[in-house]
Order: structure tokens, then C-alpha cells, then sequence
């Protein structure tokens, strides 16, 4: 009878160990990030998370098509990387099905040169390079407006490219690259909108080498990104919870100063 009982305890010690096993290998998620910021954001988080018994496993993408590719798939869990009119284009375009369930951070869009100091300086016929995704291009082409450079066909809005531009009385010649070889452009262009996780990775300080950035009051929040049906997800919700905790917006704050601005 004693031997019955003490197999019986032991088979449920075991039967709770399996439940927590299972349970920990439920708390790791695989997340999409750009190099950069992005990527050194999401590394506080992974430590913020592993003090919670929360494993996550960080995949770096050198380019913004893939990060989407990934999550639609189901190769990663979210994805963390991209301001929400640019995953609305995505949807748009492929029909990816994916939404955001969080704001991060803010990257204003700049624009750099190693040729003049100020706008003012840019000459007739300058060679302007800007992203060649139509949310990014779009936004750089709004900021150039915003100088009163270029005039654009309001219809156009956000997704404005070159080909919407109706006033160009400086002849500006508009050069559209991916957005990740932009700062490499500065050698061999007048000037350049850059994103700024980009700048950063390429050793620029937005905040002191830009010739103009995009104010606070930018619509362009980065956002994570997942898949609608599991935008209820547990875990997705706590990952979130970690994402905008003050530990990691203490980081951003510390490390990128003015250059990358909280959003939640």
C-alpha cells in the first residue's frame, strides 16, 4: 500500500513537471527585427523578459521585405521594425494579415548631406536620394516639402513619389534607393533622407547631423507587428508589457537621446 501511495506522489511530481516544461517552452517567441536600434531595443527587452522566465529569441533582417515575409509565414511570432502606414501598404500589396498590437518608438526621418551644410545651400539640378518603398519615399518627399523644396499633389498624401511632384523649381533630380543603402548614397549624391535606424547604424547622430528631422509629432510610430489571429495571444500581450516597460524606456532614452523618441 505505502509503495502504491509513494508512486502515485510521483507520478504527479512528474505530471507537474511536464505542465511546467510545456508551460516554459510556451513562453518563448521569435521576434523580426532591422539591424540598428531595432535590434538593440529588442536585446534590453530579451534581457528584461529572461528575468521573467520569458525567452525570446531575437532574428535580424538586413532589409524591411523580409521581416513581413517571415511573420505571414509563420516563421516568427511578431516582428518589430516598421511604422504602421508602411505595414498597411504591405497588407494592401499581399495581403499579408497582419496588425499591430503595440507602439514602440519613433524614428524621424532626416535628411543628410556631405556636400552642403543647409538646405539653403542646395543647388539647381542636386541630385536627391530617398527610400523606394512608398510609404518611406513618401515621407521623405513630405519632409522635403515641408522646406518648401518641392510642391506635391495633396492627393497623393503618404504615398507620394516623385511623380507627384508638380512644383520643382530647383530641378531637384530624385534618386530612389533601398532605404538601407541610403547613408552609402551620401558619397555620391548632394543629399539624402535617411531613416534613422539606418543613420545610427552607419554612425550618424540624427539630432546633430541632420540637416532637418521630423518632428515629435511624426504618425510614423513604429509598431509590433503579428499576425491577426493571434493578436489575443498570452504571451504576445506580456511580451508588449515587457516591450514598454520603464527598464527599456530608460534605455532609449539614455541611448538615443533626441534622436529615437518613445511612443508609448
Amino acid at each position: 500500500m505505502k509503495n502504491i501511495i509513494v508512486k502515485r506522489v510521483l507520478a504527479l511530481m512528474l505530471g507537474a513537471g511536464l505542465v511546467s516544461a510545456a508551460h516554459a517552452a510556451d513562453k518563448e517567441i521569435k521576434v523580426g527585427v532591422t539591424g540598428g536600434p531595432h535590434a538593440e531595443i529588442m536585446e534590453v527587452v530579451k534581457e528584461e523578459a529572461a528575468k521573467k522566465g520569458f525567452n525570446i529569441k531575437v532574428i535580424e533582417f538586413s532589409d524591411y521585405v523580409q521581416p513581413n515575409v517571415a511573420l505571414a509565414a509563420g516563421d516568427l511570432d511578431a516582428n518589430s521594425y516598421q511604422h504602421l502606414p508602411y505595414l498597411d501598404n504591405a497588407n494592401a500589396d499581399r495581403n499579408y494579415g497582419l496588425v499591430s498590437i503595440a507602439k514602440t518608438v519613433v524614428f524621424p526621418i532626416g535628411i543628410y548631406s556631405k556636400q552642403i551644410k543647409t538646405l539653403n545651400e542646395v543647388p539647381e539640378g542636386a541630385r536627391f536620394a530617398l527610400p523606394n518603398d512608398p510609404t518611406n519615399g513618401g515621407r521623405a518627399l513630405l519632409l522635403l516639402q515641408s522646406q518648401g523644396l518641392v510642391k506635391l499633389d495633396p492627393k497623393a498624401g503618404i504615398k507620394a513619389t516623385p511623380i507627384d511632384v508638380i512644383e520643382n523649381p530647383r530641378k531637384l533630380r530624385f534618386i530612389e534607393l533601398d532605404a538601407a543603402q541610403l547613408p552609402r548614397s551620401l558619397d555620391d549624391v548632394d543629399f539624402a533622407a535617411v531613416n534613422t535606424n539606418f543613420a545610427i547604424e552607419a554612425g550618424l547622430t540624427p539630432k546633430d547631423d541632420a540637416l532637418v528631422l521630423e518632428d515629435g509629432d511624426s504618425p510614423y510610430a513604429n509598431i509590433i507587428a503579428v499576425r491577426e489571429q493571434d493578436k489575443d495571444r498570452a504571451d504576445l500581450k506580456e511580451f508588449v508589457q515587457i516591450y514598454q516597460s520603464q527598464p527599456v524606456k530608460d534605455f532609449v532614452v539614455k541611448k538615443y537621446q533626441d534622436s529615437i523618441l518613445v511612443a508609448w
